[in-house]
């Protein structure tokens, strides 16, 4: 397995991307993981991990608790479409993404923080969701 969070980014991405509630709103090409600057709106971007070591499992297995964040990105109604894209995601992730190469033994249900643009010029609005999750992996 790669890293923990690149693995659950892979494993959203996927579940994401496959979802027609959050693509009736984001073309599959703009979900994309790794730290970037929005360029295509309306976007999710997956970034920012963090991994906490809870030791081993039977059978040499890691077991890791993950956080990652996802940001969702809107300009074109503003609140409204990132309001409307946040909810076709949290609905997507409701349930555990599957999994290839790791086994996600608990799942949190995200949380979600809302922010405009502090430019008036500007009608951005960007939401930040966090995931976490534990995982169990063999090397």
């Amino acid at each position: 397995m790669i890293e923990p969070t690149l693995a659950l980014q892979a494993a959203i991405g996927n579940r994401l991307a496959a979802t027609s509630a959050v693509t009736d709103h984001v073309d599959p090409a703009n979900i994309r993981g790794g730290p970037m600057r929005p360029d295509d709106f309306p976007c999710i971007l997956m970034g920012n991990g963090q991994t906490i070591f809870l030791g081993n499992a039977s059978g040499s297995q890691y077991v890791a608790r993950v956080f990652l964040t996802i940001h969702i990105w809107a300009v074109e109604d503003g609140a409204d479409t990132a309001r409307a894209i946040g909810f076709a995601v949290m609905n997507a992730l409701k349930q555990p993404p599957e999994a290839e190469d790791f086994a996600i033994d608990e799942f949190g249900l995200p949380s979600i923080s809302w922010m405009r643009d502090p430019n008036p010029a500007q009608s951005y609005t960007h939401g930040v969701m966090t995931v976490e999750a534990v995982m169990r992996w063999t090397v």
